[in-house]
């Protein structure tokens, strides 16, 4: 079986009874730790086990920039997690690390206009495969299962725009974190300026309980009480020159123009023709099983 080699990572909070993404882990075999706070680490530990918790230290909390000025008198949002997670798999020698929202409920492999579930590590082994073999890429990661129609043609991999939820991250880059809300798409953007890269593979995707039908995560803290303009508006406002606010499916929602993106382009790394070698297909073990 083809195993992933970076050290994935989920963060949580409010949801130790309801952990979609530790189960469908577990389904594929892949390791994991789970970040949560101190106040919570009991809840997850009867549910995952205490060898796969992590506490966040409080100071990625004190230190984290809201990109406001309220402070601690709401929730941080999960950011100071995500540094956590970067920081720690750094500490420990890797180039790279997975860091994952806790409401995915399963993985799928996209090809020849099928959508199936895999059963397999081979999907995230095969997304670090691919990008390993360029210089620069910052982000990367698998884009959401119901934003790819089956009915669509869509591409295996979509350059330079935002990435969501399920993140392969290089542990090098300058940038940290950042933001209450939207910071998903802030580090995105903030990669792409600087002339980095970003991958979002269509051909392996995750699947999303949106946050807002699931209970806990950012759904108490955020969206029952104030709805979507805020992290909207908190957007265009550290991006004006491409994010700005718009009404759409009667609510409100950000957009992004990446266009000025399209020029970034994937450097290869040197042997890079030995990383791919002579096989122009490389399937990963993965075969659809009918029965």
């Amino acid at each position: 079986m083809f195993k992933n080699r970076y050290p994935v990572y989920i963060v949580s909070k409010g949801r130790a009874k309801n952990l979609l993404t530790a189960r469908a882990l577990d389904r594929i075999a892949i390791n994991f730790k789970l970040i949560c706070e101190g106040s919570e680490l009991n809840e997850y530990a009867d549910t995952v086990g205490y060898d796969r918790c992590l506490v966040l230290p409080q100071s990625f909390l004190d230190d984290y920039d809201t990109c406001d000025n309220l402070g601690s008198t709401k929730s941080k949002g999960p950011g100071a997690a995500r540094n956590f997670c970067l920081e720690h798999s750094k500490a420990n020698g890797y180039k790279r690390h997975w860091v994952l929202d806790d409401n995915l409920d399963d993985f799928h492999r996209l090809n020849k206009n099928l959508k199936l579930p895999v059963r397999s590590s081979a999907t995230f082994a095969a997304c670090e495969d691919f990008v390993d073999r360029y210089k620069n890429v910052s982000i990367s990661g698998m884009n959401y299962y119901s934003f790819c129609k089956s009915t669509d043609a869509v591409p295996p991999f979509v350059l330079n725009t935002r990435i969501y939820s399920c993140l392969l991250i290089e542990n090098s880059i300058t940038f940290r974190w950042r933001g209450r809300y939207n910071e998903d798409t802030d580090l995105s953007l903030r990669v792409l300026k600087s002339g980095a890269c970003t991958i979002q593979f269509n051909a392996f995707l995750c699947g999303k309980v949106t946050t807002q039908r699931m209970r806990g995560g950012n759904s108490k803290d955020f969206y029952d009480e104030e709805g979507t303009l805020p992290k909207s508006e908190m957007l265009a406002d550290l991006h004006p020159d491409v994010a700005k606010v718009v009404n759409k499916f009667n609510r409100v929602h950000h957009h992004v123009n990446y266009k000025p993106f399209k020029n970034n382009k994937l450097i290869k790394v040197d042997g890079y023709e030995l990383l791919v070698g002579k096989e122009k297909i490389n399937d990963y073990g993965l075969k659809a099983n009918w029965e």
